[in-house]
């Protein structure tokens, strides 16, 4: 016989449960007492009250004995009519006149009536009475709807704390998402407190399956006992961002971070998760903020901080500021990795810091640590920059050594040095070297660089071989290729063969620039052709540095009635002119007064001065 005390609001209540050997097989019951806490709500009257009581059959054979009981029923008075027992076995029901396996299996919940954990009633899991026995694969952590139905709990006969931790740690460590959350309420109803460990535990498996609510409120559970770690913070920020995205993280840890008590539960750790998430979607103001925040805070930056920091700083261009965090990272020791380097090579080369990046390049190969290819081109085009031209070849040499292969960028840096250095011989010669390269990379860039040198040696002839092996291998010439194509034409005095470009360029549907056009009126004027100009400036839109362009060396060339008309349409179309063109034009009429022997008229006289005032 069974005797099931339960104490309702002070009142017990006892009743002796008949059980025949029939129905326990093999079971052998005990005395138990079972106490409720005074959320309960039962009722004074026996005969109406419900027990919710646990199994207390403990199996000598078959069922090892276990720290805490996985079954629980809901029991009421129903169940106390004659010819029926409760066999309090995981939930089994059973009656007298079944001698049988027990066919049907029913698992209630335990409903507690008031006060309840930070995550009870989360919700309603269609198949909650199953156990996952492990998750078929993490879920997205953007499914933060997806909670769990936590209303069971389970009385313990354990009552050691540390060992109902080692459990739920267990539990947790094995995905048993759920059977972990019982378990942990089960300990708060029964006022037994589990470890730190374990409850980050459970929020670690919590999170890492995409139960994000579900962690929410475990976090808000932590947050009440004051059980909180960085580590804990860490976890919960980096789920709120992956699945809520940066400025809801941002926003939670402003709050947490506005609570002087939380604050100093924060570590390094905790910063760099804030840092790393913020370098997600680029945030460098917020990234310097935290920076700043961490130092306030007397929190010491790791090799891991500062990497982070230089990361961010360098995509998103504030380099001042990644060197800075690198300079840094050296005073306080730390070695820095192959990323690091690359990324403030890359950050000296936009700042035209060349003497700095070498001295990194030059640290890498003394650690052995190779530099990549990118890091190669962008030191070789900083010391093309700052005209280093043998410093550039020289890392060119290291990076062949290396093993990369020169690609475009490395040709265009090399071309663009000597071009800057006025060794346009040498970088002509250097084009054809790459052309004779059997997987070489030519490109516009690298053809107009050869142009621009043509232009400035004056090889006409040799610019249109370049400009006919663009096209005829299907580089796209642009604007800037004609022009300097016509540049070097008019380099080298060569008018009619500068107007046959601009034809040819036109005939291409390529659209003239002012650039181009200012190149062919002063190389027209050189030869004199004064219809081209003319026919030029009608085609052209109305632009003020073509007309001074045009009277300007007109006058030089002795053409000054044809610049007078020139002056005077452009006055008309409202276009200012150049102060070197007014001083020309004022001499002109200069000269023209003096040939008067005679007082002029005075209509002359007042047309001239009405001439000069229009000036």
């Amino acid at each position: 016989m069974g005797e099931v005390m339960a104490l309702g609001n002070g009142l017990p209540c006892l009743h002796q449960l008949y059980s025949p050997i029939s129905c326990v097989r093999g079971y052998q019951p005990f005395h138990h007492s079972l106490h409720l806490n005074s959320s309960l709500n039962f009722s004074k009257k026996c005969s109406s009250c419900e027990i919710y009581m646990v199994s207390m059959w403990v199996s000598k054979s078959k069922i090892p004995r276990t720290g805490f009981i996985t079954g629980c029923i809901k029991v009421n008075n129903s169940f106390l009519a004659p010819n029926r027992v409760a066999a309090f076995e995981s939930g089994f029901i059973c009656e007298e006149e079944d001698s049988d396996e027990l066919n049907s299996r029913e698992k209630l919940g335990f409903e507690v009536g008031h006060k309840l954990p930070p995550w009870g009633r989360l919700g309603i899991c269609e198949d909650s009475v199953s156990e996952p026995d492990g998750l078929n694969g993490p879920k997205a952590a953007s499914e933060g709807k997806i909670m769990l139905n936590v209303n069971r709990v389970h009385f313990l006969e354990e009552a050691d704390e540390e060992t109902l931790s080692k459990r739920i740690l267990e539990l947790s460590r094995t995905n048993k998402i759920r059977s972990a959350l019982e378990l942990l309420r089960s300990m708060e109803l029964s006022c037994l407190r589990p470890n730190l460990h374990a409850c980050n535990s459970v929020l670690s498996c919590l999170l890492r399956n995409g139960l994000l609510d579900d962690g929410l409120r475990v976090f808000e559970f932590m947050k009440t006992k004051k059980m909180t770690t960085g580590h804990t913070y860490s976890l919960i920020l980096k789920a709120v961002a992956d699945a809520r995205g940066c400025d809801a993280a941002l926003q939670m840890f402003s709050e947490i971070e506005r609570d002087c008590e939380v604050k100093n539960s924060f570590d390094t750790i905790v910063y760099n998760t804030m840092i790393s998430v913020c370098a997600r979607v680029n945030n460098w103001l917020e990234t310097l903020r935290l920076w700043r925040s961490m130092k306030e805070n007397h929190h010491t930056e790791t090799r891991v901080t500062y990497c982070l920091l230089v990361s961010i700083f360098v995509r998103c261009n504030q380099n001042e500021l990644a060197l800075d965090a690198y300079c840094e990272m050296l005073r306080s020791k730390f070695e820095p990795g192959s990323d690091t380097m690359q990324a403030i090579i890359g950050a000296c080369a936009k700042e035209g810091k060349w003497e700095f990046a070498m001295n990194v390049f030059q640290s890498m190969l003394k650690r052995n640590i190779k530099p990549n290819a990118i890091a190669c081109n962008a030191l070789i085009n900083s010391l093309g920059k700052a005209g280093e031209v043998k410093l550039a070849f020289g890392v060119y040499d290291i990076m062949k050594s290396l093993g990369h292969l020169p690609d475009a960028y490395t040709w265009n840096a090399l071309l663009s040095a000597l071009y800057r250095a006025n060794r346009h011989d040498d970088a002509l010669q250097l084009f054809e070297n790459i052309k004779q390269e059997k997987n070489s990379q030519l490109n516009s860039h690298l053809y107009d660089v050869a142009l621009m040198s043509c232009s400035k040696l004056g090889l006409w002839e040799r610019a249109l071989q370049l400009l006919w092996q663009m096209e005829t291998n299907g580089i796209s010439v642009s604007t800037a290729s004609y022009n300097l194509v016509i540049s070097a034409c008019e380099t080298a005095r060569k008018p009619d063969v500068a107007v046959q470009v601009y034809d040819h360029m036109v005939h291409q549907k390529c659209i003239p620039d002012t650039l181009t056009q200012l190149s062919i009126v002063r190389v027209c004027i050189w030869g004199s052709l004064w219809d081209e100009v003319e026919d030029i400036l009608k085609q052209a839109a109305p632009d003020a540095s073509l007309y001074n362009a045009a009277i300007q060396g007109m006058c030089l060339r002795g053409k000054i009635n044809l610049a007078k008309k020139l002056y005077a349409k452009m006055r008309s179309c409202s276009l200012q002119p150049d102060g070197k063109t007014r001083n020309l034009m004022l001499q002109n009429l200069r000269k023209k007064s003096v040939k008067y022997k005679s007082r002029p008229p005075f209509h002359h006289r007042k047309r001239a001065k009405f001439s000069l005032m229009s000036l």
